[in-house]
């Protein structure tokens, strides 16, 4: 028989510190992605240049990141390099796993774009005295980022879930962090994790819906 009472009180008693946890949260997302579009850039460049040492490193990357799980990544990060001797705290191991999944899926996000930018363009930068370097940076790259923007932004909401999986590295200072804690000292289960769910849900809406007034606002043309 259902026989659950619900305390919301107690629950909402609880949001600043749940708030607090969100900001975290943020902050990882958004270090990520600012870490992960630097290497899938970067990555994109190798894959590029000719050089085969340089492209072998950049397709491994885009294939490790992209065919095994993100919860393996973070925990070979904390755990795989600490049997080296290297220790990381969950934050630091959380913000690498994290980056290095959007590096890989980014830099295939990018080789996609750069199909729809055609080679004439770069022949163009070329015949006007740009070297190979200044063409892709001047006149490829702004187009590839443009091609990629609703791409990069479904990429920070999925490094959003994505610190979820701290929880594996006793990460207790983001959203879910925080909301495990005090589920655990309550047992409140349901209310806590219902407030949670929501808090996700409106973070990652406003980043998309913010993307897309964005987007219809620089991309008009």
């Amino acid at each position: 028989m259902f026989n659950y009472s619900f305390r919301w009180n107690q629950a909402f008693a609880s949001l600043p510190q749940m708030l607090e946890g969100a900001w975290v949260t943020i902050q990882i997302a958004l270090l990520s992605m600012a870490i992960g579009i630097t290497i899938a850039i970067l990555l994109t460049v190798f894959r590029r240049s000719g050089n085969k040492l340089l492209s072998g490193v950049a397709s491994t990357w885009v294939e490790v990141a992209r065919n095994t799980p993100a919860l393996f990544q973070i925990y070979m990060v904390h755990f795989g390099l600490g049997g080296f001797g290297i220790h990381l705290s969950p934050y630091l191991s959380l913000l690498i796993g994290i980056a290095f999944n959007n590096a890989g899926y980014l830099a295939e996000n990018f080789r996609g774009a750069l199909k729809a930018i055609p080679e004439t363009q770069t022949r163009a930068a070329r015949s006007l005295g740009m070297s190979q370097g200044q063409a892709f940076t001047n006149v490829v790259m702004p187009q590839m980022l443009r091609i990629s923007f609703l791409p990069i932004t479904n990429q920070m909401v999925w490094a959003i879930l994505m610190t979820s999986l701290g929880a594996v590295v006793a990460m207790n200072t983001d959203l879910f962090g925080v909301t495990k804690a005090l589920t655990d000292r309550t047992f409140r289960t349901f209310e806590y994790f219902a407030i949670a769910a929501v808090i996700f849900y409106v973070i990652t809406k406003v980043i998309t819906v913010s993307a897309r007034l964005l987007a219809a606002r620089l991309f008009r043309y």
